[in-house]
């Protein structure tokens, strides 16, 4: 006992005088090594692709297609969903959907590309055979290259590469999320301190092995790579005796904790200078994923201004013409970060209204006047916020933004309805294009609304945004609920 107490006081010295250093840890294993150098067979499919295109039309490579190889790489990246390996190995089928998201998703790279060559206005640069050509022929190698990417994880699989096997600690609801979320094929099955009959769902599966006490002596003799404890955080007498029981094995041991009753926005793990946390509610748009989805609103807003400018011209001159007062309506809204910022707009109404009154338009509106009845209708008096996108202050998807004194009013209301303004409002938005779009005159459709803007900020991708904003052209031609 002395000699125990000796050197904790030793270590506790040490660590006070700065001679250890805090320790550092590896924020999770992901998939195994060989799955990752797999997945990356897609990058090098669009990277060759567009080299073979060069050398079939006898174009020299240049600066120019080095350019643009380095922007579809970045893209690629992003937007390519490399398949699912873990679940063709556990399931044993390719899922039959797999050719059309290939195809949408290189079709939404090259459309950037092509509204970057139309922005920049750089495409002379380059061979319309050899771009197009490369278009048509990456999404046939892609195809081709993910059925490859397959038949190589089962090769690896039957090898031993892939898999590790692992067993849960915990029959409970993490312990049953946690295993609908593994490889089935690896899984050994779950332990308990609980007796089988309190535990229905585990013995349904037929996955119970027997109870904690049983653990240490079943990894050992199945050689158990990876062991997942689900216990509550307060069971952590019954933790530590399970890794002390685990010490004279040589397997990995995570511990899982139970946030699946809380609502979780981009919930990740994160290094904090060394100490591991878990990030319930944070941003998507951080690193690579701001900048890539600020590069798609600058390139795709830039584009529109061009293109649209004559109507926006001829919209202006009609706001004029029919009433007094200014084309443009602007009112204070929160963005991001909830920070306030002017929106634009063409002015429907004979009304101005901002502050701390403002009454949203309804059916039959006195104030609406005959062209911002058709614009309202249209929604081609959202189109002045292409200038917000561009400015900063907005996205061409995200969360629509609402007056002030709404907002005041409905973050007491709504639980999470600030959590919006992690992103960028946009001009369009998951919840609109779900018919959520127009008066909001009951709390039940601005919590429907709100629900819908957690949902988009928990699931955001490029792929997302460019499903919205397809959606978003046919909910405009059929829509009635915007007065």
């Amino acid at each position: 006992m002395s000699t125990q107490k000796s050197s904790a006081s030793a270590a506790a010295t040490s660590a006070s005088a700065g001679s250890t250093k805090a320790p550092r840890f590896r924020i999770g294993e992901g998939p195994p090594p060989a799955l990752l150098l797999i997945q990356t067979l897609d990058l090098a499919t669009v990277l060759l692709c567009l080299l073979a295109c060069l050398f079939a039309y006898g174009e020299t490579p240049t600066v120019g297609y080095a350019i643009i190889a380095a922007i579809a790489a970045a893209l690629s990246g992003k937007m390519l969903t490399a398949p699912d390996l873990e679940g063709v190995l556990n399931y044993g089928s390719i899922p039959s959907r797999q050719v059309t998201r290939v195809v949408v998703e290189w079709s939404a790279v090259c459309g950037i590309l092509l509204l970057l060559a139309f922005s920049l206005k750089v495409g002379e640069l380059y061979s319309r055979a050899v771009i197009l050509s490369w278009f048509a022929s990456t999404a046939m190698a892609l195809i081709i290259t993910q059925e490859i990417q397959v038949q190589l994880a089962r090769w690896l699989n039957r090898r031993g590469v892939v898999a590790s096997s692992h067993v849960i600690v915990g029959a409970g609801t993490a312990g049953l999320e946690l295993a609908r979320h593994l490889p089935q094929a690896a899984f050994k099955g779950f332990f308990d301190f609980r007796s089988p009959e309190r535990l229905p769902e585990a013995v349904a599966l037929g996955k119970l092995r027997g109870l904690c006490s049983e653990l240490g002596d079943y990894v050992r003799r199945e050689n158990v790579q990876l062991v997942y404890i689900t216990l509550p955080i307060s069971k952590s007498q019954r933790i530590r005796d399970l890794l002390d029981d685990l010490r004279d094995t040589t397997a990995s041991i995570y511990f899982v904790p139970d946030i699946f009753g809380v609502d979780l926005i981009q919930a990740k793990v994160v290094d904090l200078n060394g100490i591991p946390a878990l990030a319930i509610c944070d941003t998507p748009l951080s690193g690579s994923n701001a900048w890539s989805k600020r590069l798609l609103d600058v390139a795709l807003a830039g584009a529109a201004v061009v293109v649209l400018s004559p109507l926006l011209l001829v919209v202006a001159l009609a706001v004029r013409l029919e009433t007094r007062g200014p084309a443009l309506f602007r009112q204070t809204r929160y963005g991001l970060n909830g920070e306030s910022f002017l929106v634009y707009k063409f002015r429907t109404m004979t009304a101005r209204e901002d502050g701390d009154h403002v009454v949203q338009a309804r059916q039959g509106d006195q104030r609406v006047t005959r062209v911002g009845a058709w614009l309202r209708r249209t929604s081609v008096d959202e189109l002045p916020q292409l200038f917000n996108v561009l400015r900063g202050s907005m996205s061409l998807v995200g969360p629509r933004p609402h007056a002030v004194v709404h907002n005041e009013l409905y973050r007491r209301q709504i639980s999470g309805y600030m959590v919006r303004h992690k992103v960028r409002p946009g001009i369009t938005g998951w919840a609109q294009v779900h018919g959520l779009r127009g008066e909001t005159d009951t709390i039940d459709k601005m919590e429907a609304r709100v629900r819908y803007d957690l949902e988009y900020l928990s699931n955001w991708s490029l792929v997302l945004d460019f499903k919205i904003l397809l959606k978003t052209l046919f909910v405009v031609l059929g829509q009635k609920n915007a007065y």
